[in-house]
């Protein structure tokens, strides 16, 4: 028997599901992702959860009075050109979280970025990437978050945006033009272990999120390995995340497959460490990743085709041993140098080629080489420190030299580890310097 029921209510819903009548129902679909929350779904959610990096965005930094952090709560401030926008609460409690979330509510959020009542959701959450998420991973991840989680009786800060970037229904014009909304499709002209890696990296991992430069709405220029600006590196929150292509100096074109996983479950790969708001990705993420699944993201990465612009390396002597001159000598030409030798040398050798699983290589540094030096300039500024993981070694701290140095002298030794040992990046400037230290400063 079927019945045609225009705009099922609950109460219609239940009466279908007692008489055996068929019928498109919410809530029978719920039911069977609850009835179906197994141990094994749970867990295999969790993990979803973690590729994902839920925790990432959704759990704030403890306060002064809270030495605990409040998994998944929300209030984690993510900066866009638009204003300060807030993560929400995504725990199982029914009023300050998504606990009367139906699992087409989770999916429709997930997916369209539209969360109940038709409030439509800024695209700082990824919702164009999450669009490509399985329909297993999607039940797998509801029946985690219904029944994994531990609900926070506590609401984030409302985010207030100014006009016209308050006006959420203005997103449905922005949903038809940017967001693809398409599930993933696996590529027939490529093995199972390719298709995984892409699979991760362009839904649950949302690589795309920070590494693939954005256009003036605010959108990614490509959200899969289809476009050519795809991965091919992206400014977020003053960090400049590097490409993830094959290019040679700039990119991954010099690390190996296991060096990308390494780096991916540890924080050092290759001589070069994790920093940044890379740090947290690692200890939230991708260090609890299985092997194959890193060696997939790897493998996948490392095929994508050369792409994006940067700086380039030439690892050959004589551009070694001019370096090494320029440091005994002070040469006047490169007056970074002299700089380098007494705030530097110690910990990333007179060489270049840093400690291994200590102090990452500058030498060929994809992060050195990047087109633009912001992540180099605040890393300097602010100081920062290697991520701890289960697995990798104790993180050593890089200290902050924003009071010890001028802007002229931050320009300069950069300018120096740009275009030492090898290095062929474009100079930094000291308004370069200026310019970060003003956006640091701003609320």
């Amino acid at each position: 028997m079927i019945v045609m029921v225009h705009g099922p209510s609950a109460l219609r819903c239940l009466l279908a599901l007692v008489m055996g009548v068929t019928m498109t129902c919410p809530l029978r679909d719920a039911l069977a992702v609850t009835s179906d929350a197994s141990p094994e779904l749970i867990k295999r959610g969790a993990y979803l959860a973690k590729a994902a990096d839920c925790a990432g965005c959704h759990t704030a930094l403890p306060k002064d009075r809270d030495p605990l952090p409040k998994s998944l709560a929300g209030g984690q401030a993510v900066n866009s050109p638009f204003g300060t926008i807030w993560s929400t609460n995504i725990t199982p409690d029914p009023q300050h979280g998504i606990g009367k979330y139906t699992y087409q509510d989770f999916a429709r959020a997930l997916r369209e970025g539209v969360a109940p009542g038709g409030k439509r959701l800024y695209p700082a959450m990824p919702y164009p990437s999450f669009s490509k998420i399985a329909d297993d991973d999607m039940r797998a991840l509801y029946a985690y978050f219904m029944h994994g989680v531990r609900p926070v009786a506590e609401s984030a800060p409302e985010t207030r945006l100014p006009f016209p970037f308050n006006q959420r229904w203005g997103l449905y014009f922005w949903d038809l033009a940017f967001a693809p909304g398409k599930p993933f499709s696996a590529d027939a002209q490529h093995d199972a272990q390719w298709n995984r890696g892409a699979y991760l990296v362009q839904s649950l991992g949302h690589c795309g999120a920070c590494h693939t430069p954005r256009g003036p709405a605010f959108n990614e220029l490509g959200y899969t390995d289809e476009s050519s600006r795809y991965l091919t590196g992206g400014t977020n929150d003053h960090w400049y995340a590097p490409i993830l292509r094959s290019t040679a100096g700039a990119g991954l074109g010099r690390l190996s497959a296991q060096d990308v996983a390494a780096f991916l479950k540890t924080g050092h790969g290759g001589g070069f460490v994790a920093f940044g708001s890379m740090v947290q990705v690692v200890e939230d993420s991708t260090q609890y990743l299985s092997e194959a699944d890193l060696l997939a993201i790897a493998s996948y990465l490392k095929s994508l085709p050369a792409s994006g612009r940067g700086g380039t390396f030439h690892a050959d002597a004589q551009a070694a041993r001019q370096a090494m001159t320029s440091l005994r000598t002070g040469d006047v030409e490169r007056p970074g140098a002299g700089l380098y030798e007494s705030a530097c040398a110690r910990c990333h050798r007179s060489d270049g080629a840093g400690v291994a699983q200590k102090y990452p290589r500058l030498a060929g540094n994809p992060a050195v080489l990047a087109e633009k030096p912001d992540s180099l300039v605040r890393l300097v500024l602010e100081g920062g420190h290697a991520p701890s993981t289960s697995y990798g070694p104790l993180p050593k701290e890089m200290p902050a030299f924003g009071s010890r140095l001028t802007d002229t002298e931050v320009a300069r030794v950069l300018t120096y580890v740009r275009t030492a040992w090898g290095n062929d990046a474009l100079p930094v400037t000291t308004r370069d310097v200026q310019n970060m230290r003003k956006q640091l400063a701003s609320p």
